[in-house]
């Protein structure tokens, strides 16, 4: 039970955070929904990296590695390394800047100012809610595989105590554990309900900077101690290589080319996520980007190397896991490679990321309570005390939709082929919204509409897809297999996703919405010459 009490202790800790920064609170709406825009250097880098590593960077990427191999680097945090600060400082400066100057809280505020739009706004916020929502599940899965992987049961051997449970109708033996995924998950759901409800953006900033830095302070030992237990790093290596059914991990063999650099798109819906998006507009001053900027890819590897080379060395100790069983992996190193108390403070360490949610659902509550609640009329008749109990209501109803579905996907879906699928494709799909509303004066609201419409298309063919072929799923380093034999490659099915020419759909997805953006844009006419002027006119930058 010390892994398991210890990260209990960690959730207190957290929740003492959220309830102290409740205090330092005043109450008004830019107060809980932004900080006041007061956010330093420091607090802003690691509350906005923070933000973005989630269950999907820890948990995720260690299982994909685990089935796929070291090449999960290069898939996700290479390019993260250079778009994702580079999206940073092209569109969350101006961000920024336009939302001091205009007061927007959301995206959607801004988009329906700049188009001057209101009901195409509202589709957008639907969109990205709809979007959203499988992110916020995927940190309530990693809470509740966390807790239960560190609470597994061990002889005085240290061999894994069984019990029979009864599944469906049938009979299975696994691990016994003091914590279950249900339990686990339900307990993370309420702290991070709970700090969120009560502290707003600044119990949210606080507490990811708190656990940010924790993670990058433990994650390192953690790396250090389970190399040293397992005998080194390199006679791992030698033997995964030396074994013909694993040496395919120690190279980009089980990722095609055409899906590695389809993997590249990705990183263009960091920005486009409301969480990161309405984390751009606490900063106290521009400057505080400066050191987001430099020090985010640094960040970036100190938490994805280590991730996705355990999930490599866990197919060496840990073989035979099916995909969604392996996200926990890591977790198995932990517990089976250090001593109890060391696993119960690393897996607090990596708690600390999986909790990231926490930002997803206090975007969500902004945005419903701005682009909603306040946008048709309620903030006026009701007041901005009734915004603030409107946006934690919405917390709360939030927190446990997303949890009955966490437990409902339990052994289902695999976290990092979910994020991917649902939450990543679409918002980078979306970012040519972003960019022509920023950059471009010829763009319209109908170019808009046309892009949003595609990319909920495009989302809902691919869950349809993925679903229909979930039989025909290939085994890990079997190659694809054709969904529509008459069509050729055009749909293929790989293990975790259904793929366009070999290619994510990440990838035509992005270059359709693009498309759609400009040519109905030039078909249809622009906003007024007041708004390009509000929006375009050179005027003294904010500071």
């Amino acid at each position: 039970m010390i892994p398991a009490i210890v990260v209990f202790c960690y959730l207190a800790v957290v929740l003492y955070i959220g309830i102290f920064a409740f205090r330092k609170g005043s109450g008004t709406g830019e107060d809980y929904f932004l900080a006041s825009r007061s956010l330093g250097p420091y607090v802003f880098l690691l509350s906005l990296f923070g933000t973005n590593m989630t269950a999907f960077a820890i948990l995720g990427s260690s299982g994909l590695a685990y089935q796929r191999g070291i090449g999960v680097y290069g898939l996700m945090a290479s390019s993260s390394g250079f778009v994702i600060p580079l999206t940073i400082y092209l569109i969350g400066t101006r961000l920024w800047a336009l939302g001091k100057r205009h007061g927007h809280m959301t995206q959607v505020q801004f988009l329906r100012d700049r188009w001057e739009c209101s009901g195409i706004g509202t589709f957008i916020f639907a969109l990205t809610a709809a979007m959203l929502v499988p992110y916020i599940i995927i940190g309530v899965m990693g809470g509740g595989a966390t807790l239960e992987a560190l609470s597994h049961v061990f002889d005085s051997e240290g061999k894994p105590v069984m019990e029979t449970i009864v599944v469906n109708g049938q009979t299975i033996e696994q691990q016994k554990h003091w914590v279950s995924y249900e339990f686990g998950g339900a307990i993370v759901a309420v702290v991070v309900m709970s700090y969120v409800f009560f502290g707003g953006m600044r119990g949210t900033a606080w507490v990811n900077a708190f656990q940010t830095t924790m993670f990058l302070c433990f994650g390192s030992l953690a790396f250090y101690l389970i190399g040293r237990s397992v005998g080194g790093f390199d006679l791992v290596m030698e033997r995964l290589g030396m074994d013909p059914k694993t040496s395919a991990l120690l190279t980009r063999q089980r990722i095609p080319q055409a899906e590695f650099f389809s993997y590249m798109f990705i990183p263009l819906s960091s920005i486009m996520f409301p969480h990161i998006a309405i984390m751009c507009m606490t900063a106290r001053k521009v400057t505080s980007f400066k050191k987001t900027i430099v020090f985010y890819p640094i960040c970036i590897l100190l938490i994805w190397l280590p991730s996705v080379y355990l999930g490599v060395v866990a197919a060496d100790k840990f073989p035979g896991l099916k995909m969604g069983e392996s996200d926990d992996v890591i977790l198995r190193m932990l517990t089976s490679y250090t001593e109890v108390w060391v696993a119960g403070v690393l897996g607090a360490a990596i708690m600390a990321c999986v909790m990231a949610s926490d930002s997803q659902i206090l975007a969500l509550c902004t945005m419903f309570t701005e682009d909603v609640f306040a946008y048709y009329g309620h903030k006026e008749r009701f007041g901005e005390k009734a915004q603030v109990w409107t946006g934690r209501a919405f917390v709360v109803i939030v927190t446990v939709f997303a949890y009955l579905t966490a437990v409902e996907l339990k052994d289902k879906a695999g976290i990092f082929e979910l994020a991917i699928r649902f939450a990543f494709s679409g918002f980078a799909s979306l970012a040519p919204i972003m960019l022509a509303a920023l950059f471009w004066k010829r763009s319209t609201k109908w170019g808009a509409l046309a892009s949003a419409l595609w990319v909920a298309v495009a989302v809902l063919g691919i869950w349809y897809l993925h679903n229909l072929t979930a039989g025909m799923a290939p085994k890990p380093g079997q190659p694809p297999v054709r969904i529509f034999p008459a069509l050729g490659d055009l749909f293929l099915r790989t293990t975790g996703n259904v793929t366009v020419y070999g290619a994510l759909p990440v990838m035509p997805m992005c270059i359709i919405s693009g498309v759609l953006m400009w040519v109905v844009s030039l078909m249809t006419s622009p906003p007024s010459q007041a708004t390009l002027d509000k929006y375009f006119s050179r005027v003294q930058s904010v500071r």
